[in-house]
């Protein structure tokens, strides 16, 4: 029996019933990944000892959790102790984290067999996983293209099956994006739904951690494992409505679809905008109402985030000096070390994200920048909030484009594009998702994004697993 084919209900079927034993899986997988990574290169580092060892003690404890058994992976930005945590990058190369980020936590506290850290873009700065510090990871559907980022090895990992589901970090469509682009399930919670504690912060208003998966319900048990309000991380909600699963079957017949008019402002690919209108026209088969609605400010949201991240980022990644952990780079002088240590340790699209924060942050531009930008962050939420008092969900193409070429994409600000759909969602703190709609000409995945009411997983995840039933894909 294949473990990649399986769900996570049915791994979790057998490993309770002790069909198979979770060794066996941790086997299995191990060697299918060895199979799999000289072309993929989703991991960064996998601690095989300490894989088996986890196996046997979970063979030896009392079955049960929701993932008993489930092999899953995370994002190498997320702390796992005793383990390499680099976030992708040159700086944290050797730091071993102390402690275990509250959603790993919560996977191990159900039954998670954690298999390996995911490849990502340097800090979780980049759309294509193509800025690691250590290498590219490869799109499994044509390993010629990229998996998207940052999260990319964490969706390259899922779709090639080398894991059953992962953890991804989204702070402008970090999880959406690679999921279109690897053709899986990606998805975002609402800001405060899943605790950030013990996740290497890029830009802090904006990061949100979530699941991949190959399908919809895989997706919602993640989601509810993960959930919940955390004491360590003051921005956590603290809220009771994290059943994710029951509603999945439920008809969507009567539910409002919004189709947001400006999206057709860009140039989107003519696979792209008919596999767009297809989904429209399959969900309106099952009974939803389709309605155009206005984000008047969605042309804001780029240059508006392109201001409001880099500066979070310039504060949160100052902490990176060598004094205290990662590389260390010693000069005549303390000064000096910080600038050989940040010169040699980061890569050059953190260090362009850093001078635009600083920059943006500076005296003299701070209310001509950064204050500015805040204030479109808020003009963006308006059109949200809107919207969604005549519609229940919002879909959009996940991207406007599907998976370019590895090498391809050398401007920046054509880079940065690929997040046009996603980033108004993370400044919006609002819940999305990315479902697989179909592939282009050359069999690239197409990922259609729907977009829900904060704190609306369950009715977000009921269309998206309606629309997975229909589209198949």
């Amino acid at each position: 029996m294949e473990i990649k084919n399986l769900s996570i209900e049915e791994i979790t079927k057998l490993t309770k019933k002790g069909e198979v034993s979770v060794k066996e899986i941790a086997k299995q997988t191990l060697e299918y990944i060895k199979e799999k990574e000289n072309t993929i290169r989703s991991f960064i580092n996998i601690d095989e000892e300490k894989v088996l060892k986890d196996a046997e003690k979970l063979d030896g404890s009392e079955k049960k959790g929701k993932l008993f058994g489930v092999p899953v992976a995370i994002k190498d930005n997320m702390n796992l102790e005793g383990t390499e945590t680099t976030a992708g990058s040159k700086i944290l190369k050797g730091y071993i984290s102390p402690y275990t980020a509250t959603a790993v936590r919560k996977l191990i506290q159900e039954g998670a067999l954690i298999i390996g850290k995911t490849n990502m873009d340097e800090f979780a700065m980049g759309s294509s996983t193509e800025n690691s510090a250590f290498f590219k990871t490869h799109n499994p559907v044509n390993p010629e293209h990229v998996p998207g980022g940052s999260s990319g090895g964490s969706a390259a990992a899922v779709r090639a099956g080398e894991v059953t589901a992962s953890l991804g970090s989204d702070t402008g469509g970090s999880i959406r994006e690679p999921a279109a682009f690897c053709g899986v399930i990606g998805m975002k919670p609402t800001y405060g739904r899943v605790s950030r504690y013990g996740l290497i912060a890029f830009a802090s208003s904006l990061d949100q951690i979530g699941p991949f998966a190959r399908n919809v319900k895989d997706a919602a048990v993640m989601l509810e494992v993960i959930a919940g309000f955390d004491p360590n991380d003051e921005t956590s909600v603290q809220r009771t409505d994290t059943d994710f699963t029951s509603l999945l079957e439920k008809e969507i017949k009567g539910k409002k679809i919004g189709l947001i008019k400006e999206v057709m402002d860009f140039d989107l690919q003519e696979e792209v905008k008919n596999s767009f209108e297809k989904t429209a026209s399959a969900l309106q088969k099952l009974g939803a109402e389709i309605t155009e609605v206005s984000i008047p400010h969605l042309k804001y949201s780029l240059p508006a985030y392109y201001i409001i991240a880099p500066s979070e980022a310039s504060a949160n990644l100052s902490r990176f000096d060598g004094v205290r952990y990662g590389l260390l780079v010693e000069d005549k002088n303390l000064r000096e070390t910080y600038e050989k240590t940040r010169t040699e340790g980061f890569g050059t699209e953190v260090k362009r994200r850093i001078l635009i924060g600083t920059f943006a942050l500076s005296a003299g531009y701070y209310d001509a920048y950064y204050l500015k930008a805040s204030r479109v962050r808020r003009l963006i939420e308006k059109d949200f909030e809107k919207a969604f008092e005549k519609v229940d969900t919002l879909l959009t193409p996940t991207t406007a484009k599907t998976a370019f070429k590895i090498g391809e994409i050398t401007n920046p600000l054509e880079m940065y594009m690929n997040d046009i759909f996603t980033i108004p969602v993370n400044l919006a703190g609002l819940p999305a998702i990315s479902v697989p709609s179909g592939t282009d000409k050359k069999g690239l995945p197409i990922g259609m994004q729907l977009i829900g009411k904060w704190f609306e997983e369950s009715e977000l995840l009921q269309i998206a697993y309606a629309m997975e039933k229909e589209i198949g894909g």
